[in-house]
């Protein structure tokens, strides 16, 4: 398909490209339900969680601190009682001993009554510290029992109970969360299920036959078909003498031009070069005598070469442009009735323009009637303005009608010529659609006046507007670019033996003695490719180069 700005895009059109935007907007909608659940997902759920985690953390951080402290408490109140116990045996020794020494004091007869008195005293004091520390011992023992129990019991169990509690809270939070995520899934599913749907329903619309028909549409120029190539007698030589007033009769009798009944060159989709299929031509210009099968045929017997040469100046149109210099604006003057466009395409674009000339018309009168609304209720309530402020807009909308209407009218005449055109070329499919060869543009130096005479009448020929739109276009130029193969290597060497003007599609020019590079033989047709060194690239005539091969 040909390259075309955006507005322009005709892909629109087909049940394929819909359908594809189509599933693109159901995917967008199925993104935009997967964002929800991502969004439910991460605020309802997991920023509640990382929330509820940290006072968690937080909760049971106390809950171990308590814990810890509770069984530091416990810890300091065994060695309290450690500490007494080790006390009180230590009094009861110190206590025994000296009612020991005491008692040995008494007996010893070589001991003084002052020393028994102090022994005793001391036991006495000793045995009344083992006694005090005895109740200490026992009121600490009887303190640590109660504070063990109270840790055992009741303390610890509270704080696991706590634990407990947080981390059956910390569950149900949880299973919360997840509640919320099937909850925000669940809500999604019909969407989706739509979305999948409407895929499937794009899918389905795919009609690759009413695409080929879109296409079709599009495309189709309404070009009449060529019609049969008409036998060309060559066994009845014209037997006209050749005479200095007879227009190029070569010496051995045949005809310098070709008559009209040349059946035109095809232009097949998807053949490498538009190949120019001229004869070869002479010194002369006209064919050379061996003409061989691929040349077109030679002139019906028994027409004159001067009423095949009026004919010729009647008849030939100057060739329109390719689609490839319309696409690329390579030269092509596009006119404003579209007549450089093929006449189907001329139909449809002028259909276009003449739509969008009504729509504008439409709107300005509509403008017009509410303006003059307008100013009836600016005339009968004047406070609410001027009724004159109104009469420019009033008198642009009324030159902006009538010039709407006119444009009308002349895209209306284009149309329906372009309609006729069409009909015709429907009509006349069957009949037969014949082109004259192209006469050279420029006759070699040794031509008398029979080579002015004919590039005059081709020029003359070449001012004429063409009688009928889009005859001879070359539909098919389209696929050049898709196919031409990469620029090869010269085979060989050529020089320039007359100037040749290549005005036809795929011709170059050339001077008189120029240097050029032969990039392809004579294929047996009359035409040579050639490179020039400046750049460019071109078929020129067989008979106007001195080859070399390499």
């Amino acid at each position: 398909m040909p390259k075309r700005p955006g507005k322009d895009d005709p892909e629109s059109k087909f049940s394929q490209q819909q359908s594809f935007v189509q599933i693109l907007q159901e995917v967008n909608d199925f993104a935009g339900q997967r964002e929800l659940v991502a969004e439910n997902l991460s605020v309802h759920v997991c920023l509640e969680v990382a929330k509820y985690s940290q006072e968690m953390k937080q909760e049971r951080k106390m809950h171990f601190q308590e814990g810890r402290r509770a069984q530091q408490q416990l810890e300091s109140g065994f060695k309290q009682l450690e500490n007494s116990k080790r006390k009180f045996e230590r009094d009861c020794r110190e206590a025994e001993k000296a009612a020991q020494t005491a008692e040995r004091l008494d007996q010893d007869i070589n001991a003084t009554k002052a020393d028994v008195e102090k022994a005793k005293q001391q036991a006495h004091l000793r045995s009344h510290m083992a006694e005090e520390s005895k109740n200490e011992y026992a009121a600490q023992l009887q303190r640590f029992n109660r504070d063990q129990a109270h840790f055992y019991f009741s303390q610890m169990p509270q704080i696991f109970n706590k634990l407990q509690d947080m981390d059956e809270r910390r569950a149900t939070h949880l299973g919360a969360g997840y509640r919320l995520l099937s909850e925000a899934e669940l809500q999604v599913v019909p969407i989706i299920a739509k979305c999948l749907e409407g895929m499937k329903v794009a899918a389905d619309a795919v009609d690759a036959k009413n695409d080929s028909q879109v296409l079709i549409e599009l495309h189709k120029s309404g070009f009449a078909r060529p019609g049969d190539v008409e036998f060309e007698d060559f066994s009845q030589p014209m037997n006209r003498v050749p005479s200095d007033s007879s227009l190029g009769t070569p010496s051995d009798g045949r005809p310098e031009l070709r008559g009209p009944g040349r059946s035109r060159a095809k232009r097949w989709p998807f053949g490498k070069k538009n190949k120019p299929r001229l004869p070869p031509l002479s010194p002369l210009g006209g064919p050379l005598p061996s003409a061989l099968p691929n040349g077109p045929p030679s002139p019906r017997s028994g027409l004159d070469p001067l009423a095949i040469l009026s004919e010729i100046s009647k008849s030939v149109k100057p060739r329109l442009a390719s689609f490839r210099s319309l696409r690329g604006s390579r030269g092509t003057v596009v006119t404003e009735d579209f007549s450089h466009l093929p006449p189907e395409q001329q139909r449809k674009r002028l259909q276009q323009q003449l739509e969008e000339r009504n729509r504008e018309l439409q709107k300005e009168i509509d403008q017009r009637e509410a303006l003059k609304k307008m100013k009836d209720v600016y005339e009968k309530t004047p406070q609410m303005g001027d009724p004159a402020s109104l009469e420019p807009q009033i008198t642009e909308t009324l030159n902006n009608i009538e010039r709407l209407k006119l444009e009308v009218q002349k895209y209306e005449a284009w149309l329906a010529e372009a309609e006729s055109r069409v009909l015709s070329n429907r009509g006349d499919t069957l009949g037969r659609h014949t082109r004259p060869p192209d006469p050279p543009a420029s006759a070699p130096p040794d031509s008398s006046s029979n080579g002015n005479n004919g590039s005059q009448d081709n020029k003359e020929s070449s001012e004429e507007p063409p009688s009928e739109e889009g005859q001879d276009a070359p539909i098919y130029t389209e696929f050049d670019e898709d196919f031409e193969e990469e620029p090869a290597s010269p085979i060989g060497h050529c020089v320039a033996i007359y100037h040749f003007e290549g005005s036809s599609e795929g011709t170059i020019s050339m001077a008189e003695g120029e240097d050029l590079s032969l990039m392809e033989e004579d294929k047996g047709d009359g035409w040579t490719r050639v490179r020039r060194k400046q750049g460019g690239e071109g078929y020129v005539p067989t008979s106007y180069l001195r080859v070399t091969l390499n």
